[in-house]
C-alpha cells in the first residue's frame, strides 16, 4: 500500500465558489437560449478580479428555456460541495427584470440573523450579485428588453446539506449558494472563521445569550445532550479558533459563554493559548506540573506529568490516581485566560471531558465580581 503524499500548503489547487460556479451555468444557460445552440464553455470574472473559464458538464434549450449543469471543483480543498451538479435554468418572461430564485437543493432561510431575509432562497449576497450580473451583461450584449427567471438547483443538496451547519442556522432543504471572491483557497481559516461569526449572529439574532462554545463533535453532543433545555442555536463548534469565538461573542453583547472541550486543546487555554491546533503550540509540561502542584499531587506523580508525551496522558495519569482538584484548577485557569484575552465583558464557564464523556472538571468565573479589579 503507497504511503499518502501530503501537498505542501502552497502547491495546492484552488477550487471555485458555489456562487462562481451557479454564475457560470447560467451565462452559459442564457448564451445557449438565446443563441439557440450548445455553449459549453464560459468565462466570467470572479470578485478577486480573475476571469476564469468553465467547462459544462450539460447543456439543454428549448425555445423558451434553457440549462446548464456545472461540477463544482473545489481544488485541494476536502468541501462538502466538491463534485456537486450546479445547475442554472433560465427561461425569459415578459415582465422586466431578473427574477433569481433556488431550486431543488438550494436551501431556504427560515431564520434571521443571516446575511439573506427570511423566506428567501440561500443565495448569499455576492453570489447573487454575480449571477444577476453576468445575466445583465448578456441581456445588453443581445439589446434585449424582457424580463428572465433564473433558478439555482442542486440537485444533490439536501444530501449534501447534513454535512454542514445549514440546519443549527435555519437553512433548510439544502445548501447555501455561497462565496465572497469566488476562488476556494484550501483548507482556508477565514472560511472557518466565517461559520462561525454567522453562527453566532444566528444565535444571537433568536435570543440566544448563553452561547456553548465547543471544540469538535464529541464535546458539542456532551454539550447538547446536559443542556437539553438550551435552544439548537447556541451550540457553535469553534474549532482551534478559541479567541477569534469570544472576541465574537463578546462583540455581539453575549452575557454568557461555556467553554467545552478535552484535555490536549484545553490545557493549551489555560496557558493561555488561544488557537489550539495541534501546530500552534506545544503542550506546556512545566505549566501543567506546576497545576499539578497547586492541586496537592505528589512529587513522584509531578515528575511524571514532566515526562509525559501528551496531555490526555496526563488527564488519564491524574484519573488514576484521583485528583480532580487538578481539572478543576486547570478550568478556572480557561475561564481567567479566556477573560484576560478579550479583556473581560462576560462569564465565562469551562468543561473539560474525557472520550467516555465524562465531566473531569468544572468552573465558572463571573466577570463583573472576579476580574474587573485586575483590569
Amino acid at each position: 500500500m503507497k504511503k499518502k503524499v501530503e501537498k505542501d500548503p502552497k502547491q495546492m489547487r484552488y477550487g471555485y465558489t458555489t456562487g462562481a460556479n451557479a454564475t457560470a451555468a447560467t451565462k452559459a444557460a442564457l448564451l445557449s437560449l438565446l443563441q439557440q445552440k450548445e455553449v459549453k464553455e464560459v468565462s466570467i470574472r470572479l470578485p478577486v478580479g480573475e476571469v476564469v473559464t468553465f467547462q459544462m458538464e450539460n447543456v439543454t434549450f428549448s425555445q423558451t428555456e434553457a440549462s446548464a449543469t456545472v461540477i463544482k471543483d473545489g481544488g485541494d480543498d476536502p468541501d462538502a460541495t466538491h463534485g456537486a451538479e450546479i445547475v442554472s435554468t433560465v427561461r425569459l418572461t415578459n415582465n422586466e427584470g431578473i427574477h433569481l430564485d433556488g431550486g431543488i437543493g438550494v436551501g431556504r432561510v427560515t431564520k434571521p440573523g443571516l446575511p439573506v431575509a427570511v423566506g428567501e432562497a440561500a443565495i448569499n449576497p455576492v453570489p447573487r450579485q454575480m449571477i444577476m450580473g453576468v445575466a445583465l451583461e448578456v441581456f445588453e450584449q443581445f439589446s434585449l428588453t424582457n424580463g428572465v427567471r433564473i433558478i439555482i438547483s442542486v440537485p444533490e443538496g439536501e444530501e449534501i446539506a447534513k454535512k454542514t451547519l445549514n440546519g443549527r442556522l435555519g437553512i433548510i432543504g439544502g445548501i447555501s449558494i455561497l462565496g465572497t471572491r469566488g476562488i476556494v483557497v484550501p483548507f482556508s481559516t477565514s472560511a472557518f472563521k466565517a461559520s462561525i461569526a454567522q453562527a453566532i449572529q444566528v444565535a444571537v439574532t433568536n435570543g440566544c445569550d448563553h452561547l456553548f462554545l465547543t471544540t469538535g463533535g464529541r464535546s458539542e453532543k456532551f454539550a447538547i445532550e446536559t443542556h437539553p433545555e438550551i435552544k439548537e442555536e447556541a451550540f457553535i463548534e469553534m474549532g482551534d479558533f478559541v479567541g477569534f469565538a469570544l472576541k465574537q461573542c463578546k462583540a455581539k453583547k453575549v452575557k454568557k459563554v461555556t467553554l467545552v472541550g478535552m484535555m490536549g486543546k484545553f490545557s493549551k487555554v489555560a496557558q493561555g493559548v488561544m488557537m489550539v491546533h495541534s501546530k500552534s503550540a506545544p503542550v506546556d509540561f512545566n505549566f501543567l506540573a506546576e497545576v499539578a502542584r497547586e492541586s496537592g499531587v505528589p512529587n513522584e506523580l509531578i515528575e511524571e506529568i514532566l515526562g509525559a508525551n501528551t496531555a490526555s496522558q496526563v488527564g488519564t495519569l491524574m484519573l488514576e490516581h484521583e485528583h480532580p482538584t487538578f481539572f478543576s484548577k486547570l478550568c478556572e485557569a480557561i475561564c481567567h485566560q479566556s477573560l484576560k484575552e478579550i479583556r473581560g465583558g462576560l462569564d465565562i464557564e469551562a468543561y473539560i471531558i474525557s472520550m467516555s464523556k465524562e465531566v473531569l472538571g468544572r468552573e465558572v468565573v463571573k466577570w463583573n465580581n472576579q476580574l474587573k479589579s485586575s483590569e
